[in-house]
């Protein structure tokens, strides 16, 4: 079972990008997110063309997450529990039947919360707040699943090329980190640095500056797995190549495998 996250960064713009990747990886799930379209403005057709199933939790112009598979799947949630009913769209989630039993996956866009000191970094920690309470509540049930998508946090130091840079940014401040340190301890593995526990290794890069020439990145989308999911996990990747490709995402995605023997 191959799970994968990506900020696609409109999917109207990156469909081409979006439907070569997919041919190419072949993931089983994907989560997208900032597909910026609304529900009929998804290349359904395209993305069903390649075999999978789609479901869309859309916005105009704004946000917007998708959830993909090659297998049936039931929706099980179109926003983060305790949402208001205006609340963007960053949230969605499927209960996933694969040949070896069900598997949850929920795909993610956490809130930027820039500037800190404002309401949006306000937001942002309460939304993390909720997340982790839904997280629990899933540990809870003792079913397999991964939790993927763009967190907007850099865990670490280790995962900004300038931390200096950065120290005034919602990403990096500590009580964003202190609040993803809280949604690990209940028990979930960061599957990226359960393989590359040291080492720098980015998922998005700014479009200015020449960031993705010089290399100056940031790893700002994670798969979270629980137990039974992290029991399983045989494989991770960064398919950073996607961000050379023409019209890039400023994100590329990020996968895990998981061994359906196991």
């Amino acid at each position: 079972m191959k799970i994968a996250t990506w900020n696609v960064n409109s999917v109207r713009k990156r469909t081409g990008n979006l439907v070569s990747w997919l041919e190419r990886a072949k993931p089983d799930v994907v989560v997208l997110q900032e597909i910026k379209a609304q529900e009929p403005q998804f290349p359904v057709l395209e993305v069903e063309a390649a075999g999978y199933k789609v479901a869309i939790v859309g916005q105009k112009g704004f946000n917007g997450v998708a959830l993909l598979s090659l297998h049936p799947f039931d929706v099980t949630a179109r926003a983060l529990p305790g949402h208001v009913d205006d609340e963007p769209a960053r949230y969605v989630e499927g209960r996933i039947h694969t040949p070896r039993g069900p598997l949850t996956v929920g795909g993610i866009y956490l809130p930027n919360g820039n500037p800190i000191g404002t309401e949006k970094f306000t937001y942002k920690l309460a939304w993390m707040e909720r997340l982790f309470s839904h997280a629990r509540e899933l540990l809870a049930r003792e079913e397999m699943f991964v939790l993927g998508g763009d967190y907007n946090v850099c865990p670490t130091e280790v995962d900004v090329f300038n931390p200096i840079a950065f120290s005034g940014d919602a990403l990096c401040q500590p009580e964003s980190r202190a609040a993803l340190r809280k949604l690990l301890n209940l028990g979930l593995t960061d599957a990226v640095r359960a393989f590359h526990p040291e080492d720098a290794h980015y998922t998005f890069w700014d479009y200015q500056a020449g960031a993705w020439q010089k290399d100056n990145g940031l790893r700002i989308d994670h798969l979270l797995l629980s137990p039974q999911a992290a029991d399983r996990l045989t494989a991770v990747g960064i398919d950073k190549a996607e961000r050379g490709m023409t019209e890039p995402s400023d994100h590329v995605p990020v996968w895990c495998e998981l061994d359906a023997a196991a």
